[in-house]
Parts: structure tokens; C-alpha cells; sequence
């Protein structure tokens, strides 16, 4: 698994070049912005037409790192569906396919702004979880430290090509999205140049994982 290593708050963590968070001491693995369900509810909300393998997509690459990293808690910091409906609504195989992941782990679902209602086919649901020195969240608060948010789907640009991104300062880790077909904000936009600090790095994601200062 080829990352970027780094600390927050005293934590020694890994931003792995898939979009994942690794957190060794812990073995936690943390993703955000799954988005399951997100061709369905297109479709369901007359919206265009996405391919329907999404949700497969997503579920086989958290699967490799699942199976790579073994970790003992998997995070997935909101919006893990992209709605309740799509929740309950999850493909018999991919539903099959994500009982498998949670196994024998403890198992967190974090509430995103798409997906607030408790998940009902296993595992935790919380607003956030503190854990050591880091609280994880869906959405960045504006005045808090050692936080670790996603919801905003960071991207930036490296010459001609725009690759999702961790964003990374003193105070907070942003998250890129996991899920297939889940789009992004550029690290320019406004909402995320006043959350993070001027020094602030963006960390691509790709075949590896490559800090730059963050654009703006």
C-alpha cells in the first residue's frame, strides 16, 4: 500500500494513495463519501442516467484494502449512501458483499448530510467519534483541531488533470470522496480555502500518493 505518512495531533497516520485513511496504531481504516446507491437513486429521482455498477465498484476497492490492511475498525465518515432510500434499497449482492467486509470488526457508520437515519443492517451509527487525540465527522466545524471530515470531495489539479485529494493543515484532514462517480470541489473553491490554513498541502491520489501546496 503506497501513502503519504504524516501526523495530526500527535497521531501517525497514513493518507494512502487509494483515498483511504490508514491509522496503523489503531488499525483503523477510515473512508468517506461512499455515495452506494447513487446510480439508483439518479434513476429514481429522474435525474441522468449513471452506470449501475457503481456501488460495485466502490465495494470491490474498499474490499482490497480490507483485505491488504485487516484492519480492526473501519470509519466510514458519512454519506456513505447517497440517500436513506438507496440505504434500504442496497443490491442483494452488494448488500451480501458488505456484510462480508464488516466480518468480525466493529464497524462505524459516521451520519453525512445524505445519509442521517441509522443504518439498519449492522454496525454503529454516530454523528462523530472521538478517538485518541481525533474526532471524526462528516462535515469540517470551522473552529475545531485534530478533526477529520470529508463531505466536501476535495480535488485539485496537477497540470492538465484534476485528481481527488486529501487536504491537510495544523488543525484538520479532509477527506477525499471513496465512492465511484461522486465528483469533487476544486481545493480553490472558497469553502475550502477558508477552512484550511495558508500552508495547507494537497495530497493527490493515484498510483501514489503526492503532497503539493494546496492550490488556490
Amino acid at each position: 500500500m503506497t501513502g503519504y505518512d504524516f501526523t495530526l495531533a500527535g497521531a501517525r497516520l497514513t493518507a494512502l494513495a487509494s483515498g483511504a485513511l490508514w491509522w496503523a496504531d489503531h488499525r483503523l481504516l477510515c473512508v468517506s463519501d461512499l455515495h452506494l446507491g447513487k446510480s439508483e437513486r439518479h434513476a429514481r429521482c429522474g435525474g441522468s442516467p449513471l452506470p449501475p455498477y457503481e456501488g460495485r465498484d466502490t465495494l470491490r476497492r474498499l474490499e482490497t484494502l480490507v483485505t491488504a490492511l485487516d484492519p480492526a475498525t473501519v470509519i466510514s465518515l458519512g454519506d456513505s449512501f447517497d440517500d436513506d432510500a438507496a440505504a434500504r434499497t442496497l443490491p442483494a449482492a452488494e448488500l451480501d458483499q458488505l456484510r462480508s467486509l464488516m466480518g468480525r470488526r466493529r464497524w462505524i457508520w459516521i451520519e453525512g448530510n445524505h445519509d442521517p437515519a441509522p443504518v439498519a443492517f449492522g454496525g454503529e451509527t454516530l454523528a462523530e467519534l472521538a478517538c485518541g487525540p481525533l474526532t471524526f465527522r462528516h462535515i469540517a466545524a470551522p473552529a475545531a483541531r485534530a478533526e477529520v471530515s470529508g463531505h466536501y470531495h476535495p480535488k485539485a489539479r496537477l497540470r492538465s488533470a484534476a485528481r481527488p485529494c486529501f487536504l491537510l493543515d495544523r488543525s484538520r484532514l479532509i477527506l477525499p470522496a471513496f465512492g465511484t462517480y461522486t465528483g469533487g470541489l476544486r481545493s480553490s473553491a472558497p469553502a475550502l480555502t477558508a477552512l484550511m490554513a495558508p500552508d495547507a498541502l494537497a495530497i493527490l491520489t493515484g498510483p501514489t500518493a503526492l503532497p503539493v501546496p494546496m492550490p488556490r
